[in-house]
C-alpha cells in the first residue's frame, strides 16, 4: 500500500513539474494555425478513423484544454503514450510548436458566452452511475466531464465513444512496446473495470453534451 502511495505521489509531482515547465512557454494561437498541417489530415476530417491498434475515430481536439493538449503531446514525445504515428509527429515538434498548437486548438470553434450546465442533462442509468462512482470519474474530470479540476486533465464529455474505449484500454496494457499509456493513476482506475464495463462508460460519456468538436478544414469540406 505504501509503495502504491509513493508511486502515485511521484507521478503527481512529476505531472506538476511538467505542467509548470509547460506554463513557462506561452502559446500563440495564430502561430498554431500555421503549424497544424500534420494535425488536420486526421483531426480535421469528420468521421476519420485510425486503424491502430484497432479501428476507431480519432479524438476530437478542437475545444480541448490547452494544458491537456500540451501534456498529451509531451507524453507521446517521451513514449509514455505508445502510438508510433503520434510519437513521430510529437517528436518533430518543439516545445513552442506544442504550446502554439495547444493554444490554437483550445480556442478552435469556441462559442463566445457558451456555458455548459454544471451537470449532464442526460443522467446515466443506475449501472453506469455505479461504474462512474467506482473510480469517482467526476472528481478529476468535473461533474459534467467538461471542467476538469486540473487543466492538464482532458475534457471527455461528448468525445467519440470508440476512442474513449481504446484510450481506457490502453491504460490497462502492460509490457507492449507499441500499445499502452503510462499513467499510474489512470492505470489503477482503468484496471478496476472489465472491457465490457469500459465500453459502457465510454458510450455514456460520448452521449453527454460537451465542448469538443471536429471542425473540417476548407480543403476537406
Amino acid at each position: 500500500m505504501n509503495k502504491l502511495l509513493t508511486t502515485i505521489f511521484a507521478v503527481a509531482v512529476s505531472c506538476v513539474t511538467v505542467s509548470s515547465l509547460a506554463q513557462e512557454i506561452k502559446g500563440d494561437a495564430k502561430a498554431g494555425e500555421t503549424k497544424n498541417a500534420m494535425c488536420i489530415g486526421c483531426h480535421g476530417i469528420k468521421g476519420y478513423q485510425a486503424s491502430f491498434p484497432e479501428i476507431y475515430k480519432v479524438p476530437m481536439i478542437s475545444g480541448q484544454g490547452d494544458k491537456y493538449i500540451v501534456a498529451a503531446l509531451n507524453a507521446y514525445k517521451k513514449g509514455e503514450r505508445k502510438h508510433p504515428t503520434m510519437r513521430s509527429i510529437a517528436e518533430s515538434l518543439t516545445d513552442q510548436d506544442i504550446a502554439d498548437l495547444a493554444a490554437y486548438y483550445s480556442a478552435h470553434g469556441a462559442a463566445a458566452g457558451a456555458e455548459l450546465p454544471a451537470k449532464p442533462a442526460k443522467e446515466p442509468g443506475a449501472d453506469v452511475q455505479a461504474l462512474l462512482n467506482k473510480a469517482n470519474c467526476a472528481s478529476c474530470h468535473g461533474a459534467n466531464f467538461s471542467k476538469p479540476v486540473d487543466p492538464a486533465y482532458p475534457k471527455i464529455a461528448g468525445q467519440h465513444s470508440d476512442y474513449l474505449f481504446v484510450a481506457l484500454k490502453a491504460y490497462k496494457t502492460d509490457n507492449n512496446p507499441k500499445v499502452g499509456r503510462s499513467n499510474a493513476i489512470m492505470a489503477g482506475m482503468a484496471k478496476q473495470y472489465t472491457n465490457a464495463e469500459l465500453k459502457l462508460l465510454a458510450n455514456y460519456l460520448a452521449s453527454v453534451d460537451g465542448e469538443l468538436k471536429v471542425i473540417p478544414q476548407s480543403k476537406f469540406r
